[in-house]
């Protein structure tokens, strides 16, 4: 492994062994698909243990660490210019239905911007890091952005709902912290959404810059109702263009 920090060192093991309990569920969520019950609040409490083990794990090395977490909001601590933003299931509607395609996401803010990010899809086992001026990898390997240069060509991501038709090529995963990962890798081209909250992101945000991408300015403090247009620097310009009021 390249060199990393004592911050995304912690990171990294928070999500290898809260990724241990939701493999686990995940095996059980197809046997609850064809119950009445069906797996619903399963998920729920997933989602709980998930983020119980990470906010441990991570309180074990930097105790005075602040937390924005999805289930558990914001919890201020005596440092609050440095913040751990996690969200333990990121595609929670993927998990819930069996999809495979879902991930652990955790960044950390300090100050105003997010300088380290970690992604983990733990059923492919594929691990996206990234720290500010140190590149962004993936599985240990530097990754980079797209470099096409024709928009036709490209394949860009979203999520959520879309206000009016576009002339490009897209996709929905139903999970935004693997399309910003994705994008950072060059698996996709860019990626736009709206109506994001900032656990969904924070990581990606600096995995996508890292990798030598452009996103758009983003207030770290508003932890809702953001909007995302992440792209190479190739087709950016491009991409604003065809997204104009998306």
């Amino acid at each position: 492994m390249n060199s990393i920090s004592a911050n995304l060192n912690l990171m990294i093991k928070a999500c290898e062994k809260a990724s241990k309990i939701l493999i686990r569920d995940f095996g059980e969520i197809e046997k609850l698909q064809v119950s009445k019950k069906g797996p619903s609040d399963f998920v729920t409490n997933s989602d709980l243990k998930t983020e119980k083990i990470i906010i441990e794990e991570l309180n074990r090395g930097r105790p005075d660490y602040s937390i924005i977490s999805e289930e558990n909001g914001i919890k201020k601590n005596k440092d609050q210019n440095n913040t751990w933003i996690i969200d333990p299931i990121d595609g929670t509607v993927n998990f819930l239905h069996g999809i495979p395609h879902f991930a652990i996401s955790i960044g950390l803010r300090s100050e105003n911007e997010i300088i380290s990010g970690l992604i983990f899809d733990p059923i492919k086992d594929e691990l996206f890091y990234a720290e500010k001026n140190n590149g962004a990898f993936f599985n240990n390997q530097r990754i980079r952005v797209s470099k096409k240069n024709d928009i036709e060509e490209c394949l860009f991501v979203t999520g959520g709902k879309i206000k009016k038709e576009l002339s490009i090529p897209y996709r929905k995963s139903g999970c935004a912290a693997l399309d910003m990962a994705y994008v950072a890798a060059g698996r996709y081209d860019g990626y736009f959404q709206n109506d994001l909250n900032i656990w969904d992101i924070a990581a990606g945000i600096v995995l996508i810059k890292e990798a030598g991408g452009m996103i758009n300015d983003i207030d770290l403090f508003s932890n809702k109702n953001i909007e995302v247009i992440a792209s190479s620097t190739n087709i950016n310009t491009k991409l604003l263009e065809k997204l104009n009021n998306f």
